[in-house]
């Protein structure tokens, strides 16, 4: 095994499962955010000498956050396309956890602030960090988050966002 190959096998060991709820908190989807996870990490790969090799962890941040908005953008493109049949959907399950409510709040933002609530309140990274790894200013930041969050009061109610961030990491 090159030197190469055990860095990388490193770094997938020690951060997949953190990368993993990043996938998934950015699309809401188990399967869709294993897919990410392994594209972002084939991706990062196949650049692994470009990477900064002491924190590679934001780089890949940014190869699920950029691919979960662009599915998003490829799937609100095609479900304008009109179809002969409409598409089934699974029935609503009526689980009342707040895990899933909140799930299903997070799947109805646009992508970039879904992202930006992900980032800042989920991965607890700065302004400045998830400015960095969406490759943006510092100011979008801050009003996609403002935006996300009053969609998310608005959608669930203040004291349930409050108290789904503040348990987040418990």
């Amino acid at each position: 095994m090159s030197g190469v190959e055990h860095d990388f096998g490193a770094f997938v060991a020690a951060r997949a499962t953190s990368l993993l709820r990043v996938a998934y908190l950015a699309c809401g989807d188990e399967t869709e955010a294993e897919d990410l996870l392994q594209t972002a990490l084939e991706r990062t790969y196949r650049k692994w000498d470009r990477v900064d090799h002491d924190n590679p962890e934001p780089y890949v941040r940014r190869v699920i956050v950029n691919a979960a908005i662009s599915r998003a953008r490829r799937r609100a493109v095609l479900s304008i396309v009109p179809m002969h049949s409409p598409p089934e959907r699974p029935a609503r399950a009526g689980d009342p956890d707040l895990t899933h409510v909140l799930m299903d709040a997070l799947r109805a933002l646009p992508p970039r602030q879904r992202a930006v609530v992900v980032l800042r309140y989920w991965e607890d990274l700065s302004e400045t960090q998830t400015a960095e790894v969406l490759g943006c200013s510092i100011g979008t930041v801050k009003s996609q988050a403002s935006k996300a969050m009053a969609k998310l009061r608005s959608a669930l109610g203040r004291d349930t966002v409050e108290g789904v961030i503040r348990n987040a990491h418990a």
